[in-house]
Formats: C-alpha cells, sequence, structure tokens
C-alpha cells in the first residue's frame, strides 16, 4: 500500500496537483512516506488520498486515470509473474496469489465460464466506491496488452454502480462498463486463456522505467508539453498513445490538448514523434531488437512506414544507423 500511495502522489504531481496540499489535505506525512521503515498510510488517509486528488485535478475519474497510466514494474509485481508463467491464463491464475503484494484491501480470484473466463475482484470492506478495484481492473486490461502481440479487449467489465461517463469508461477498459451487484470483474473471451505471452515487453518495460527513473514528478509548474512527453515515454512499453488517450488522461478535451500545446510551441505529433525517434534510436543502439520489432513495438503495421519515418526524422535508414 505505501507503493502504491507514493504513485498516487507522484501521478497527481504528473498532473500538476500541488502534492504538499494534498498531502496535507489527506492527513499523509510525506516526510514518513519517503522513509525505508516509516509506517504506511492508514485506510483512512489512502481513501481521502483519492477524493482529494480527484478534486484538485478537477477529475472525477482520477482513479481511472491514474490505473491507465500506473506501470506495475515500478510495485515489482511484474517480474514475479513473467518468471513463473508461459500464457495469459498462467500469468492471470499468478496474479490473484500475488495481489496482496499492491494491496490488503481486496483479493482476486479467476472463474472459468463457458467459451470466457473472468477475472473477479472482491473488496475486503464493502464501500459505495472503491477506486482501488478500478485501478486494479485496468492494470490487469494494460498489463495484458504488454504480454501479448495484440490489444486485448474484454467481453464485458461490471462495476457495483452506475457508471458517470460511459464513453471514458469504454475508452478505457475497451467494452462497456456494466452494474453488477457488488461485484467488480472483467471477462474474457476464452481465446486467451492460452495464449502465450511475450517476455520481451517485459524486458522493454523494465528498459523504459530505467530510462525514465531520472525525470522528476515532483518538479513544480512543468510544462505540459513535458509532461505529455514524459507520460508517453513511461507508457510506450504499450505503444505510443494516441492523441485522445492523452487527452483523456489529462482530463482535457483533444483540441484543448492541442491549443495549450500549441501555445507552447509544441505539437502533439512533434512531440509523440520525438519520442519514438528517441526510443528508435535507442532501441537500435542496443543491438537486441530486430527492425521489425521496433517496428512493431513503435506501433508501425509495417516496416516500410517505420523506415520512411526514421528516414525522415534522422536522414538514415534505420539499417544505416550507427
Amino acid at each position: 500500500m505505501k507503493d502504491l500511495v507514493k504513485h498516487i502522489i507522484a501521478y497527481a504531481a504528473m498532473r500538476n496537483i500541488n502534492t504538499a496540499q494534498l498531502c496535507r489535505l489527506s492527513g499523509i506525512d510525506m516526510a514518513a512516506l519517503k522513509k525505508k521503515d516509516g509506517p504506511a498510510p492508514a485506510q483512512p488517509q489512502v481513501d481521502n488520498l483519492w477524493k482529494n486528488a480527484a478534486h484538485l485535478s478537477g477529475d472525477p475519474l482520477f482513479g481511472l486515470h491514474f490505473g491507465e497510466s500506473l506501470r506495475t514494474t515500478a510495485l515489482g509485481i511484474v517480474g514475479g509473474i513473467i518468471q513463473t508463467s508461459a500464457t495469459v491464463g498462467e500469468a492471470l491464475t499468478h496474479a490473484a496469489a500475488l495481489v496482496h503484494l499492491i494491496t490488503d484491501q481486496c483479493r482476486m480470484d479467476i472463474v472459468q465460464g463457458k467459451g470466457a473466463f473472468k477475472v473477479r475482484l472482491t473488496p475486503t470492506a464493502k464501500r459505495d466506491f472503491d477506486p482501488l478495484m478500478e485501478v486494479l481492473l485496468v492494470i490487469v486490461v494494460h498489463e495484458l496488452d504488454g504480454l501479448l502481440l495484440t490489444k486485448i479487449a474484454p467481453k464485458a467489465v461490471a462495476l457495483p454502480y452506475k457508471v458517470t461517463n460511459p464513453a471514458e469508461y469504454e475508452r478505457v477498459f475497451r467494452c462497456a462498463a456494466g452494474k453488477s451487484a457488488g461485484e467488480y470483474s472483467l471477462t474474457f473471451p476464452q481465446q486467451y486463456w492460452h495464449e502465450p505471452i511475450v517476455t520481451a515487453n517485459y524486458e522493454l518495460q523494465e528498459i523504459l522505467l530505467k530510462k525514465t527513473s531520472h525525470l522528476s514528478p515532483n518538479k513544480k509548474n512543468q510544462t505540459l508539453g513535458a509532461r505529455v512527453h514524459n507520460y508517453l515515454l513511461a507508457n510506450s512499453y504499450l505503444g505510443v498513445a494516441s492523441l485522445s488517450d492523452i487527452a483523456s488522461n489529462f482530463n482535457m478535451s483533444a483540441r484543448t490538448l492541442q491549443r495549450q500545446l500549441k501555445s507552447e510551441g509544441y505539437s502533439f505529433q512533434r512531440i509523440a514523434d520525438d519520442v519514438k525517434r528517441s526510443l528508435a534510436e535507442h532501441y537500435l543502439s542496443s543491438g537486441n531488437f530486430a527492425l521489425k520489432d521496433i517496428s512493431w513495438m513503435l506501433g508501425y503495421n509495417e516496416l516500410s512506414a517505420f523506415s520512411r519515418a526514421f528516414k525522415k526524422w534522422t536522414g538514415v535508414t534505420p539499417e544505416n544507423f550507427n
């Protein structure tokens, strides 16, 4: 829970929230939180942290967007899952056993059905609304993306309340959110269960975590362009996010995001291209990735399209880059 709280605060900082004010309002001692042997915040403090972060950011879906941005490598659980899993089914089964490393506020079960399987979360305490459950469900969807060569899509997502912004929930979960009595769950087609996982994507996530570890989320008054760049870079093991996805995560429309970036002298496309170029040069210099894999990791369906883009950025083809 302590690590999760730190990441909530770091994400709040990326959203330009005053973290000192956020902690003060939530009754959280930042100095104690930074100490290795310091006590973890109590559940009422964490509950207040969610509420105050949503209020200060003006984003009632703060928890949902936090889950979308979270890199679970930083929480130290993905490595254990990868090392003991060969398929999606095995990864989810092991994840259910390891969820206590993130939180003791729920248990995770895998329920097999006809032609589908369900990932179900059961909170240990009943609340009308529990943002942590949404975060964990989003993590399941997005981490499975990082383990497969395809973009995964659930058949259904069930929440114990009617959502206030159905379109945004559908964007994040890739299916409409339905109301279910007391259940937080995701239902997937059975075809995913035996799908082999791609360990290279976890290795890539570790590389990106190290590459972005120098970025300071606590830096005050960081430009929107810099925050968008850092977000794209930190989460690019899932592919470079689209304009609409980034805008939603920053709680603004795509048009507003473009307008604010333009006022700083940026454009989203330029930032996205800078990130892709930086990553492409890094992957090529490492010598650990085939060109077709680099092309795919950067979101290009055809190697020829990646080659054209790279030559436009650098003046040389990927094959001739050194």
